[in-house]
């Protein structure tokens, strides 16, 4: 395999939707979640109203590449080998107490588990996208909450409390009342029909003012894909997302004409089943006014836009598009669960990571991205949360440190041990390259050389336009 990449060696290039070609506001976006998400425990499970009340500092728990341990309600920042840094809540345990926990080598039981499949379990939750996010943090207030109500009992204090258990206590383990209302709380803001019916918080909210929430694609990307296609490229754009929700993002973000760029569009596309199940598991729908037909297709015969399907239906309709055995297909995404792993692991296919966390590293904006925010603000742009300093979603974090480097110390405490994290390692080994948003590379000819990941290469390359200060400063130390 070549050390480069380039967009103009491939046929096909792809594109998930939300937190790829669109870009969302985060503090706005990440508080609308949580907010909905909250909202419901406390209006239709009878949950604490306390949960619905956040400082500033709060966000800086919010953290991507989290587990959640189902089992004992622990907050998991796995390192790469699968030891691990810990909260119980939002409270970091000590090193003292890790070690007593996982003991002296301070593994996590479920990790190769999760290593090997990124399957979802009863067991735990990986909070991989900013879809998901803020429900770290729900999590991690939830069971701060109930140890209040354990320490209030052991007092003796007498007092009548009212809460819906937000995770009932057998010994150290959380059963799974909390996390069935959790689900329940995000099959209510994100089922396929809330947005047609108007139901929950999320959707009703981005519908009356799209613009507080998601940000225009610049001129560049524009001009960038309209390029690709006018090169004889074939473009894909495939999303979880339900259609209605993608016209709406789309129609924003591209213009009333979008359709025009994209040869196939997918919708609902339940990934990372989309890559993994076989056809009769998962067969394309066609769609009429936002609705699938209830009969599945056979086969993919022609460029359109579908619903649900699989990647070995599109993978045939690919190779007669483009008069390929093996059509050469680039799939852009930002979840390593449902984009990168599935995508390199099943399709085959050259996959670019979008990490907006390399921004809160030192890596600048792009100068295309920097003039679309100054024509196109949030309304809140200077609001309360701002001043008083909230913390982007994809900002390093004061609690968990960094997104690509885990720090902890020896077992005797006396030096610190650098580490990648598990999410650091996964984007070397199933991603050909990363960068934080499509605005860096927009105005690249599409024949320019990338370098790509690679075992045989420092962890440093792979990154463009540079990697992210905590792995320069890691190569440093090692050398």
């Amino acid at each position: 395999m070549s050390e480069y990449f380039s967009l103009a060696d491939c046929d096909v290039i792809g594109f998930d939707l939300d937190h790829t070609l669109c870009r969302y506001h985060l503090k706005e976006t990440s508080r609308l979640i949580y907010e909905s998400l909250a909202r419901y425990l406390v209006e239709h499970k009878g949950y604490d109203k306390d949960l619905l009340n956040l400082t500033p500092a709060t966000w800086d728990f919010c953290f991507k590449g989290l587990v959640v341990d189902l089992e004992d309600g622990n907050l998991v920042k796995l390192a790469e080998d699968g030891t691990i840094m810990v909260t119980h809540g939002t409270i970091n345990l000590s090193t003292e107490e890790i070690i007593k926990h996982y003991g002296p080598k301070r593994e996590w039981k479920h990790f190769n588990s999760l290593n090997t499949s990124f399957t979802r379990s009863a067991k735990y939750y990986l909070y991989d996208n900013y879809f998901d996010l803020p429900g770290a943090l729900l999590c991690g207030r939830a069971v701060d909450m109930m140890h209040k109500v354990i320490f209030v009992k052991k007092l003796n204090i007498f007092l009548i409390i009212v809460c819906h258990c937000f995770c009932k206590q057998r010994g150290n383990e959380v059963n799974s009342d909390f996390w069935k209302d959790m689900v329940a709380a995000i099959e209510h803001n994100y089922n396929t029909s809330a947005f047609k019916e108007d139901t929950g918080t999320y959707f009703p909210s981005v519908k009356r003012d799209p613009g507080r929430y998601l940000q225009p694609c610049s001129d560049s990307v524009k001009t960038w894909l309209h390029s690709m296609k006018n090169a004889g490229k074939v473009l894909l754009l495939i999303t979880s997302s339900h259609s209605d929700y993608c016209r709406l993002i789309c129609e924003h973000i591209l213009g009333k004409d979008f359709e025009e760029l994209f040869d196939v569009i997918i919708t609902n596309a339940l990934k990372p089943g989309f890559f993994s199940l076989v056809p009769q598991q998962r067969p394309f729908r066609t769609l009429i006014n936002d609705v699938e037909e209830s009969e599945g297709l056979p086969s993919l015969d022609k460029p359109g836009w579908y619903s649900q399907g699989n990647w070995l239906h599109l993978h045939e309709l690919l190779k007669t598009m483009i008069g390929k055995p093996e059509p050469k297909v680039v799939y852009f995404g930002d979840s390593m669960r449902s984009d990168m792993f599935p995508a390199s692991s099943f399709g085959k296919w050259e996959t670019v990571m979008i990490l907006e966390e390399m921004e809160g590293e030192g890596v600048p904006k792009s100068d295309a991205a920097m003039s679309n925010e100054a024509q196109v603000e949030p309304l809140e742009k200077k609001g309360k949360f701002e001043e008083q300093g909230m913390k982007s979603p994809s900002a390093a974090s004061n609690q968990w440190g960094s997104y690509f480097v885990d720090i902890h110390k020896s077992e005797g405490g006396d030096e610190e041990i650098q580490k990648l994290t598990w999410c650091s390692h996964c984007i070397h080994k199933y991603c050909t390259m990363a960068i934080p948003s499509v605005e860096h590379i927009a105005d690249l000819p599409l024949d320019y050389k990338f370098p790509r990941f690679s075992p045989d290469k420092p962890c440093t390359t792979g990154y463009y336009p540079r990697p992210p200060d905590s792995l320069l400063k890691r190569c440093e130390s090692l050398s």
